[in-house]
């Protein structure tokens, strides 16, 4: 809990990041919905508390302020910490690969490694990116890799679908805000059942992978976003074998799926030794994102 009686020694932002990043190192929460750190997560708190852009904080830190502030300020840290609610469930808003998506809990924070794969086209696996002229994001969620996907592949029409209605709500809300509802349409699906067939170049795939055992294990903070978005069955392949299952047709002749499974490498190779996936490394990941094209899937 906050203590209060604080606000008349915090007098400038400097004072406030200092006074936040201890009580945060001090209680225990857990990082990893978009910081991974006290101290970052500090400052993203306080600056959007106060309305200021994040790439400027050297000229406030030294810049006095108001108790109301100070309050605000304190209000949020305490819902932190007390209720265990991730920073951006807080704010409404996540950023990925410097985009800004609108979220509530009905979708997980954005934070997708397959995200940085798109930003770099998929390079080396598409050799030209005007080359791709359709897209399919199944279990868009919040709609992030779909809209990254719009603006790396310039050419493309994109379809993101979802099970959850409510998830495509927030989807629709950040693709209007990126005006791109002419390139990206959603789809309420359970994966592909009412999805009309197509073949697309690409599919992308973020599903719920965490396997029952650390589902139950998860901290607190995941409690927060929806299960159904998290939960990927005993060993987490419930959904994979599904997808892998049909995705196939799908597929262009010489379409890719990237497909993300997280920490169920191992569950994976179990189930599916017949499969030679290439598996991605990414700047913080390895063996969490496998690329199949359609030769490759049985």
């Amino acid at each position: 809990m906050i203590n209060y009686s604080c606000i008349n020694q915090l007098r400038t932002l400097r004072d406030i990041i200092r006074y936040t990043t201890t009580i945060f190192n001090k209680s225990g929460i857990f990082f990893g919905h978009g910081s991974d750190n006290a101290y970052d997560e500090a400052i993203y708190l306080i600056l959007h508390s106060l309305s200021l852009p994040v790439d400027n904080l050297d000229i406030f830190l030294d810049s006095n302020i108001t108790k109301n502030e100070i309050r605000k300020i304190l209000y949020l840290i305490n819902k932190r910490i007390r209720l265990r609610i991730p920073a951006s469930y807080l704010t409404k808003e996540s950023l990925l690969q410097g985009y800004k998506f609108y979220i509530n809990n009905n979708v997980i924070i954005p934070r997708s490694p397959i995200s940085e794969l798109i930003q770099n086209c998929l390079y080396p696996w598409v050799k030209d990116s005007e080359s791709i002229t359709s897209i399919l994001d199944l279990c868009t969620g919040s709609g992030c890799l779909a809209i990254l996907a719009a603006f790396a592949f310039q050419q493309s029409m994109l379809t993101a679908t979802d099970i959850s209605v409510d998830a495509l709500r927030i989807a629709e809300k950040n693709i209007k805000h990126y005006n791109l509802q002419d390139r990206i349409k959603t789809i309420n699906s359970d994966l592909f059942d009412k999805i009309p067939s197509y073949q697309y170049d690409i599919v992308i795939c973020n599903p719920p992978y965490v396997n029952t055992l650390s589902l139950n294990n998860l901290p607190e903070e995941y409690l927060h976003e929806p299960i159904i978005a998290l939960d990927g069955g005993d060993d987490g392949m419930h959904l994979i074998k599904r997808i892998l299952k049909k995705v196939k047709s799908f597929l262009k002749s010489d379409g890719i799926l990237v497909l993300e499974i997280g920490n169920e490498y191992n569950n994976f190779m179990k189930h599916f030794q017949n499969i030679n996936p290439t598996w991605v490394t990414t700047s913080n990941t390895e063996n969490n994102i496998m690329l199949l094209n359609k030769a490759q899937i049985p």
